[in-house]
């Protein structure tokens, strides 16, 4: 399977920003507060720079929205075209050590999410998704040579055998009452954007978000849904758009199915 150009790079910034956001993993973070009181590490703050240095390099011209330079009050002003960063989605995951944080980067065009990768180091494994050439995913091994990318489509069950995959630090009562509400088979609790991979790979079918999350939270996860022919859709029923500069780019509770 060949990569368009601007994936190669979208894949070659988060593989090298996975690489220092594993060797923090491998020899302890400092763990911080920010002004919210969610936590901060240096991996967070060496992989934005990783980044943020990679998109400027190729892409100069286009703005990006990244989680940390946020959090210092660096928000650029952006129109039809722009970057969403988060450089270590699920920091509780990785201050826990479970591995179930991800490196998530999308590129919005016209409010929708077309091309993302999101990367799980600890795990060995990344996706890409992308408008014009599906959703694929691979084994990282040592990050070296050509990737064996897998395909990835959803798939269509029974409701009743629909599995859920829900946050696993962040699950609220809002969440628990809808489970209550659909058919539904299993239910796994996941953390970081790994939820939407699970079901862009046909692993699960169902994630349901109630509570509080940004654009740069699901904005790769679902260019990799959607690509793999998947949904992100506000409880009205709209597909999840992006560039909500003026509420803070936070988004509303969604739904992402395989349908």
């Amino acid at each position: 399977m060949n990569l368009s150009p601007d994936l190669e790079n979208l894949v070659s910034i988060a593989l090298e920003a996975g690489r220092e956001i594993m060797e923090v993993y491998r020899t302890g973070a400092d763990v911080r507060s920010k002004s919210d009181l969610s936590p901060v590490t240096d991996a967070d703050i060496r992989a934005e720079e990783i980044i943020l240095r990679g998109i400027k390099l190729r892409w100069p011209k286009v703005p990006v929205i990244a989680e940390e330079s946020v959090a210092r009050g660096q928000v650029p002003d952006v129109d039809a075209e722009f970057f969403l960063v988060d450089p270590l989605d699920g920091t509780r995951e990785f201050i826990t050590r479970n591995g179930q944080f991800t490196v998530n980067i999308a590129r919005i065009v016209n409010r929708e999410p077309v091309a993302g990768v999101v990367l799980a180091p600890a795990l060995g494994k990344i996706w890409w998704g992308s408008r014009a050439d599906g959703s694929a995913v691979a084994a990282i091994g040592d990050g070296l040579g050509k990737f064996d990318w897998k395909c990835c489509k959803v798939r269509s069950v029974s409701a009743g055998e629909r599995a859920v995959v829900a946050s696993r630090s962040h699950r609220d009562e809002k969440t628990e009452a809808y489970l209550k509400s659909v058919d539904h088979g299993s239910v796994k609790s996941i953390g970081s954007s790994l939820k939407f991979c699970l079901i862009a790979e046909a692993e699960a079918d169902l994630y349901p978000r109630f509570g509080r999350t940004m654009e740069w939270d699901t904005a790769a996860g679902h260019a990799v849904l959607a690509a793999a022919g998947g949904h992100v859709r506000t409880l009205d029923g709209h597909e999840l758009t992006y560039g909500k500069s003026k509420g803070g780019f936070e988004n509303p509770a969604f739904i992402a199915s395989a349908s």
